[in-house]
């Protein structure tokens, strides 16, 4: 539980928080929302107690027991560990691995029959316990686990952290906190640096998660997959909507509209009432019901309605029509020294596609989209432009072309436009630069402040054909919603690379997956692609099931019934083997986990508490069985899969 107790917050002139009464059950799934500046990440702050309330209070019940795992926003620096080892100390089970190693040694330097030996062995059976209780022995397996669900290769487990890019660092740093297992989780914008693979990942990951998460996010899908209770932070208060962002998104207007209804008929009662208090005033038989009316408008409580933001409307200059075929690609590849990223890649871009370049982290889409706007050379084949093709190009890098020098009202004048002022000024609102904003130095703003200014300054342009690598990373919910609107009204070419699946699915008509230096198009919203790749899928695993079946049609019978015949013997001897081994596991198995029962029901004996030697023995002999127990385990299920696949190879 996590009591929040009239929390109110300020900050400078500003206030966050006023008088916040909250209550967060277990196992609670919340998406936290708000606009930018709303003090959503200051929340965060506050129930980690890196920040303390004006007044009021929150309050953990038993804190100092409870894991509360935190993944911050901002791109964080890892030490130069080892991967696993990085892993293993973030987790604390490198600090488990300590103690218990510590407490070996101790006790071999101490006396049986003491005080300080049986304190020593009643700390090494709880460190020992709870190293069990976290899965301990199966700590690097779960960690390779997680970090391949995430993207990472095999390869990368040898590297240390520091050689990672910052997107990756914040996956290592998201590994961590799963492997810890944390009994709260807090979550501030973990889709930023994950592809599409990785966040159905994590969603199908958190899904059974049994702690409490909370998550502030812009990904509309993700917060629909994983809350089951949205969180709006707006006005200094807190709204809850008991359900997905999209249940939050229906209801906050359902409600919005019941609010209206509810002051329509205030208004027309205070009227009514007033009306009477107007007419009967000065009548001395009306002045006990005068005054009975002037007491009920005294009673009536404002209704405040919360104003609704402007809707912004921005529209990209209509530029002129290219050519039908805007760029031909032709036998393009690309390589990083024997790294081959793709090769042999032909296909074409028409006016007004709107299309996503869709893969995993590696496969490279960014890639593409340089050479696609002749940032960089290919190493083979070739890209052409249509006449008439004026392109605009936006990437992570776009940020560094800015003039550092330049105030952000002079950068955007300097671009070549035909928009006014006031155009100007309503883009730079919508992207979060407003009042006194506008006059700051580029070079004193945030990275994301800056790739956002790089993607204003592409919306003054006079373009007909864009290309965008992951324009939407910093930029909240309102503002994404009026950038899609924007892209969806621009009458050019759009190639787009992005993780937000929401964003696509509303935008694009056409899907380019990069896969296995190939790519697959798919005439189709973001939905389509996912549907058709789960359907193809399907389809090969079945092919590959049918491709197994005797390839030589035109044998003879008898020649048929011999082979058979032979393969069922060779499956019937694979399958006994099998079965012999397994037996053997399951045999070893039974007697090691008696022997663990025994040891633990020992242990439990008050009579053995009494014979400190006796209970060291028992305690490095549990520790034992238990890492048999566990690699039987492993084999048993190897054993299993190995004879399952035989018998669906029997009955094909």
């Amino acid at each position: 539980m996590i009591y929040f107790r009239n929390v109110s917050l300020s900050f400078l002139d500003k206030q966050l928080f006023d008088q916040i009464n909250w209550t967060i059950h277990p196992k609670s799934r919340i998406g936290l929302v708000g606009d930018n500046g709303t003090g959503k990440t200051t929340l965060f702050r506050t129930i980690l107690d890196q920040v303390h309330p004006d007044s009021g209070f929150i309050d953990i019940p038993d804190r100092k027991q409870k894991k509360i795992g935190y993944l911050p926003q901002d791109l964080v620096e890892l030490e130069a560990l080892g991967l696993i080892d990085y892993l293993r100390l973030k987790s604390g089970i490198a600090e488990l691995e300590d103690t218990i190693r510590s407490l070996e040694q101790q006790i071999a330097h101490v006396k049986p029959n003491t005080h300080e030996y049986s304190e020593l062995t009643r700390r090494y059976a709880d460190a020992t316990a709870e190293f069990s209780a976290r899965d301990g022995y199966a700590f690097e397996a779960r960690a390779k686990q997680i970090l391949k669900g995430f993207g990472f290769r095999e390869s990368d487990f040898a590297k240390t952290c520091d050689l990672f890019s910052g997107g990756w660092k914040m996956r290592i740093l998201l590994t961590s906190i799963l492997l810890a297992r944390p009994d709260i989780m807090l979550l501030d914008e973990p889709t930023n640096h994950l592809d599409t693979e990785s966040m159905e990942w994590l969603e199908s990951y958190l899904k059974d998660y049994p702690g409490t998460i909370l998550v502030i996010s812009h990904d509309h899908f993700f917060l629909d997959k994983i809350a089951t209770q949205i969180v709006e932070l707006a006005n200094r208060h807190i709204q809850i909507y008991k359900g997905n962002y999209t249940y939050y998104l229906s209801e906050k207007d359902r409600r919005r509209e019941a609010l209206i209804k509810e002051m329509e008929l205030q208004k027309a009662q205070i009227r009514k009432i007033e009306e009477f208090v107007e007419r009967f005033r000065y009548k001395a038989t009306k002045a006990a019901q005068v005054q009975s009316r002037i007491k009920m408008l005294e009673k009536f409580k404002d209704i405040k309605l919360e104003g609704r933001a402007r809707n912004v409307v921005m529209r990209f200059p209509e530029g002129k029509k290219s050519v039908k075929e805007v760029v031909r690609v032709s036998g393009l590849g690309h390589a990083y020294g024997d790294l081959t990223v793709f090769a042999g890649l032909n296909f074409s871009l028409f006016r007004g596609d709107k299309v996503a370049f869709v893969g995993v982290n590696g496969s490279g889409k960014s890639t593409l989209s340089r050479l696609l706007s002749f940032s960089e050379e290919p190493t083979e084949g070739t890209v052409k432009y249509g006449d008439g093709v004026h392109m605009a190009f936006f990437s992570q890098e776009s940020s560094q072309n800015l003039n550092y020098e330049n105030t952000i009202w002079e950068e955007v004048n300097d671009v070549k436009t035909s928009a006014n002022d006031q155009t100007k000024r309503n883009l730079l609102g919508a992207f979060l630069f407003s009042g006194d904003d506008i006059f700051k130095s580029v070079g004193v703003l945030s990275g994301g402040e800056k790739s956002r200014l790089a993607l204003l300054k592409i919306m003054l342009l006079d373009t007909n054909f864009l290309i965008l690598d992951e324009p939407t990373n910093h930029l909240d919910i309102k503002t994404k919603d009026v950038f899609q609107n924007a892209l969806i009204h621009y009458s050019g070419t759009v190639a787009i690379v992005s993780h937000d699946r929401y964003f696509l699915d509303h935008l694009i008509s056409k899907v380019f997956e990069l896969k296995d230096g190939r790519v697959f198009d798919y005439t189709g919203n973001y939905s389509y692609f996912i549907e058709k790749r789960a359907q193809m899928t399907a389809d090969t695993a079945q092919q590959d099931h049918r491709d197994q079946a005797p390839a030589d049609r035109t044998l003879k019978a008898k020649d048929k019934k011999r082979l058979e015949a032979e393969e069922r013997n060779r499956l019937s001897k694979i399958k006994n083997g099998l079965k012999r081994e397994l037996a053997g596991v399951e045999a070893k198995i039974a007697d090691l986990e008696a022997r663990k029962v025994a040891h633990e029901n020992s242990l439990c004996d008050p009579q053995t508490h009494k014979d400190a030697v006796k209970i060291k023995g028992l305690q490095i002999d549990l520790k034992g069985v238990e890492n048999e127990l566990a690699q039987a385990y492993h084999l048993w299920t190897e054993l299993s899969c190995k004879l399952e696949e035989t018998d669906s190879a029997g009955t094909a």
